[in-house]
């Protein structure tokens, strides 16, 4: 911000023209934000249909992966519903995971919310063919890992896995996704 003053007195301590250091701050700090490079997303940006199973049963759902604002952030959106059986009431599971890059343009972190009212914080790795969230390890609370791997063209298979010692985790549910769009 430029501020003059409107005196006319002709004093010396007159401001003529003072810059906020608090601007050039912020001027600064937006423009040291680089842009998301989502290379390595593209394989698994759309709508997806699949089935699986795990402790909860056999299920189906959708889920999307999409860039939001200016390509800034990737919303993932899922909506599963596992069948009933004699003892057991059909399920459904509900998702949001917002991720999003460091300030230095690296893809690295992830938020999630469900239904159930879970918050899981996650980071983000690479390997090969796949895309690996890794829950960040809290008092009481089991480890989660999250991975999306590429099969084939419009086809990947997510596994959700969870681990009370960091070391040795267990498949809690697994599918097939066939992209939709």
């Amino acid at each position: 911000m430029l501020i003059s003053s409107n005196s006319n007195s002709g004093n010396d301590n007159d401001y003529e023209n003072i810059i906020d250091p608090g601007i050039i701050w912020s001027f600064a700090a937006c423009n040291g934000q680089q842009n998301p490079v989502w290379d390595k997303w593209n394989w698994l940006i759309g709508e997806w249909d699949g089935t699986g199973s795990g402790q909860p049963g056999q299920g189906d759902g959708i889920f999307t992966f999409k860039p939001e604002p200016d390509k800034k952030i990737i919303v993932r959106k899922g909506h599963s519903t596992y069948k009933g059986s004699a003892n057991k009431s059909e399920a459904v599971h509900d998702d949001l995971m917002i991720i999003y890059p460091d300030y230095t343009g690296n893809v690295s972190k992830a938020i999630y919310f469900d239904n159930e009212g879970h918050t899981i914080n996650y980071s983000i790795t690479y390997v090969e063919k796949s895309i690996i969230f890794l829950s960040s390890r809290t008092q009481n609370t089991p480890l989660f890992r999250l991975s999306y791997t590429l099969l084939e063209n419009d086809l990947v298979n997510t596994k959700f896995e969870m681990s009370q010692d960091s070391e040795k985790f267990t498949t809690y549910t697994e599918g097939k996704s066939r992209r939709t769009k």
